[in-house]
């Protein structure tokens, strides 16, 4: 039927057409369903959230349980509630609050919804105006978060949205609980009352928390306590509370519920409150978060080990050397092994006598220290998804801590916050300043049971304390947190896009050093353009004050460098910088991201968060900083599919079969360390290592008539082909192999001994390289590179080599020194015709 009324060629073109046409469908059909079908896919928040207990309404307000058990967790509680989508057009940044808990003297705001705003401070506004985005999603934000991860989709098309309603809107409901400090004032004036705050809400867990022992899961058999008849009985738990009396627990004994969380995503749980009462982590107990729920049953919503926030350490490490060895070797050792297991570590650089009651009187009440965050991975027959190849990646973020009086115990103990610079993810954890139990304790989200982490604690009089230069006041602590505020608040709304992606030039890692970065500007550009700052320090140069001071300098010195090892500073963070480090906060110009390999490469230190948290650890140490290393691995109830994962730099996995040596990332990280661009001083050292080598060299060469001045009468092209040729082999092969590969980087350095073995090692093996190469490679070189003469010449580059390179630590000074040495012998004394008289030296080493 279909070829009547066609010609025969219309036939014969259409039985042509017609398989071609037949086997196009199926490749377009083939190639199409090979396409990703991008299906929305649930998040772990969702899952969680669904559970009644992770909802603020299952806990009561008017539930409040005794004060002499609980103390409420700040001094104000609230839930915050994001603004109807027609009060977000008024482009003001507030939002509403219910007040879950308030001061004595505001019991009546108790369970009412009030406004939160900011307070009529004019730095305050013009801070919160310079991180005030517009939100339009992007098509990216748009795919990341149907792959399951939680972006505010409540602020997309909203113009100006400020820190408040970034908070409030970061998840899809309103279950972000903040607390507020004493600042907070009440106006009454209106409507409905206001609370006007100066500083950003703190992320929390919970309303009140108790200090407890956890004896023992209250089992089915019980009869004295009443709980719901359908409800499993493994997670309500018999605890004794701490009595001040005794300094034991052996108050009152109360029945608490810590409940199971749901598996997620993940395929496991985030917490687990099985054998718990058995864990080495609650022997000295157990800080519960979290309300009572309607039948006055207090719900744990977050837990905290007493032992790992108290002054006294489990263990103490003397002595630079040994504390450095401890940050860069031991202090991840045996991870897997060490599962439930906790330790707390003070590492002191100077040993003194009685150095442990000395170290531990340092941390008085009101001290205040820098929190260097890491964590690692997750292992085990449920093992996370590895992002990276042979390589545990974790998260690294700054925080502070600092030394308060225990409100149960009267004791001195570390209370920690965290600011978190962290990406959109599934688990509806915030970018913004956290509680410890927040961030690591909570049962939903928290990190505690499920990752090894490493805390340390830094305490450093030149950063942590202030300075006043005759009414200057100047806070390095304080300038370092409105930065980390700054990147936290661009974070949450992904600088308008809705999204904060990572790439390797940024991530949590690489915008918490920006932040460092952008503090060390600003101070600095506050000191140059404070002429009372610098006459008050000429004035008084044996102050306490001034030799504080003195030791920032240095410190800001040696973080620069670090933070930008290549001596080159990327554009994005110099605009980040320059708008935000106090030279022009507040103005409408908006910092941009470089997310460029190149941009990455320039910071290259702080890609890997192990790597920062490292470096940045043994900085301090170096300037004489003490310190508090906490380290948790999967700490709380047993679960027995994970196991903790030690984070590593890049193919840190890889490893030396029995040892925990990974090579490629040793040398990895030496071939970046050496790519440092040379300084002045740099260059002083060629000069110098150039003439010291000509007086030794030129005249033993002489001496024994190894050296002749014949310059080679060869053409320009051919000399230039020959400069040319040396200066990739042997002048950088060379170099690469016996310096940089073999050597520790000068900023490696820990142990000069140890050091001093390597150089040996390195020397002798670079010697004796040529004869080897001679016998094997390059036949044409055998007479010359088996003259004890040369050998020695060579010796003598080896060891000028390995001086500048410790000096300068950069590949390209060392390169330089031996591509000038080599091309000056072959083409001024001789050495074309000592190698090869006959034939083209295209192969030359040297």
């Amino acid at each position: 039927m279909i070829f009547r009324g066609l010609s025969r060629k219309a036939k014969l073109l259409f039985t042509k057409f017609l398989p071609l046409a037949f086997i196009a469908a199926i490749v377009i059909w083939q190639l199409s369903s090979r396409q990703p079908q991008l299906v929305q896919q649930e998040s772990n928040y969702a899952i969680h959230i669904r559970q009644n207990f992770n909802q603020s309404g299952f806990y009561p307000i008017a539930q409040i349980p005794s004060a002499n058990l609980y103390k409420p967790i700040g001094d104000w509680v609230g839930r915050l509630i994001l603004p109807t989508k027609q009060q977000l057009q008024d482009g003001l940044d507030w939002v509403w609050m219910e007040v879950q808990y308030a001061p004595p003297t505001a019991q009546n705001l108790l369970g009412k919804i009030v406004r939160l705003e900011w307070k009529k401070n004019k730095d305050l506004l013009a801070f919160n105006r310079a991180v005030t985005r517009d939100i339009n999603f992007t098509s990216e934000v748009i795919k990341s978060q149907k792959q399951g991860n939680i972006h505010p989709f409540r602020l997309n098309g909203v113009r100006q949205v400020g820190i408040l309603r970034s908070l409030a809107g970061a998840n899809p409901v309103d279950e972000t609980i903040v607390a507020l400090d004493a600042s907070t004032l009440i106006d009454a004036s209106q409507e409905k009352s206001i609370l006007q705050i100066e500083r950003e809400p703190i992320l929390a867990t919970g309303r009140f928390y108790g200090l407890v022992k956890i004896i023992k899961p209250i089992q089915s058999s019980s009869k004295t306590i009443l709980i719901p008849k359908e409800k499993q009985y493994d997670d309500y738990f018999l605890v004794k509370h701490y009595n001040l009396n005794s300094n034991k627990f052996d108050g009152l004994q109360e029945t608490i519920h810590i409940p199971q969380q749901v598996i997620d995503k993940r395929n496991f749980a985030p917490s687990s409150s099985q054998q718990i009462e058995q864990s080495p982590a609650g022997e000295a107990g157990w800080y519960i978060y979290g309300a009572a729920d309607a039948k006055g049953v207090f719900t744990v919503s977050a837990l905290a080990p007493r032992s790992l926030f108290q002054i006294q350490p489990r263990q103490i490490i003397t002595g630079e050397e040994l504390g450095l060895n401890y940050i860069q070797e031991v202090n991840w050792q045996n991870t897997e092994r060490n599962k439930g297991k906790f330790n707390t570590v003070l590492l002191k650089p100077v040993e003194t006598e009685n150095s442990l009651n000395q170290s531990i009187s340092k941390w008085q009440k009101g001290n205040k220290a820098i929190v260097l965050h890491l964590f690692g991975g997750i292992g085990g027959r449920k093992a996370e998804p590895v992002g990276v190849p042979y390589t545990i990646t974790g998260h690294f973020a700054f925080g502070i801590a600092e030394v308060i009086r225990d409100e149960f115990t009267k004791e001195l103990r570390f209370e920690t916050k965290y600011h978190q610079i962290y990406a959109h993810n599934p688990d509806g954890i915030i970018a913004g300043t956290h509680t410890w139990a927040d961030y690591m304790g909570n049962l939903q989200r928290g990190w505690l049971a499920t990752r090894p982490v490493s805390d340390i604690l830094i305490k450093f009089d030149p950063v942590t304390q202030d300075y006043d230069f005759d009414g200057i006041k100047l806070s390095p602590l304080e300038e370092f947190q409105q930065q980390l505020q700054v990147t936290m608040a661009r974070y949450r709304v992904g600088d308008g896009t809705g999204g904060a992606m990572v790439s390797p030039a940024t991530s949590c890692v690489q915008d918490a050093s920006q932040a460092l970065y952008a503090a060390i500007l600003a101070i600095k550009n506050q000191v140059a353009t404070t002429p009372q700052i610098q006459t008050w320090v000429r004035a008084n140069p044996n102050h306490s004050q001034t030799l504080r001071f003195q030791q920032l300098v240095e410190l800001g010195k040696s973080l620069e460098q670090q933070l930008a090892p290549l001596g080159i500073v990327r554009a994005d963070w110099r605009s980040q910088a320059g708008i935000l480090a106090g030279t022009g906060i507040g103005k409408t110009t908006q910092p941009f991201e470089d997310r460029s390999i190149w941009a990455g490469l320039t910071t290259w230190r702080t890609i890997m968060p192990k790597q920062a948290h490292d470096d940045l650890a043994t900085i301090f140490l170096k300037h004489g900083a003490i310190m508090q290393v906490l380290r948790t691995n999967q700490v709380g109830g047993w679960q027995p599919n994970i196991t903790p994962i030690a984070p590593t730099i890049l193919l840190g996995q890889i490893k030396i079969p029995f040892t925990d040596i990974s090579p490629l990332s040793i040398i990895l990280n030496r071939v970046l360390a050496s790519l440092a661009v040379p300084t002045l001083q740099d260059w002083l050292v060629i000069v110098v290592m150039l003439i010291i080598y000509s007086i030794i060299a030129l005249p033993y060469g002489w001496k024994f008539g190894f050296l002749n001045i014949q310059i080679w009468s060869a053409s320009w092209i051919d000399k230039y082909l020959l400069i040319l040729r040396c200066l990739f082999l042997p002048a950088i092969v060379e170099e690469l192999f016996f310096r940089v590969f073999l050597l520790p980087h000068p900023s490696e350095i820990t142990n000069w001994f140890r050091w001093g073995l390597w150089a040996i090692v390195s020397l002798l093996l670079f010697v004796l390289y040529h004869p080897l190469n001679a016998k094997t490679f390059f036949k044409a070189g055998i007479s010359t590179f088996y003259d004890p003469v040369f050998l020695v010449l060579a010796a003598f580059l080896g060891i000028i080599c390995t001086a500048a390179y410790t000096l300068t630590g950069s590949l390209f000074v060392i390169v330089l020194i031996h591509w000038v040495v080599v091309v000056v012998w072959l083409i001024i004394f001789g050495g074309i015709r000592k190698l090869d008289n006959n034939q083209k030296i295209h192969n030359t080493k040297v």
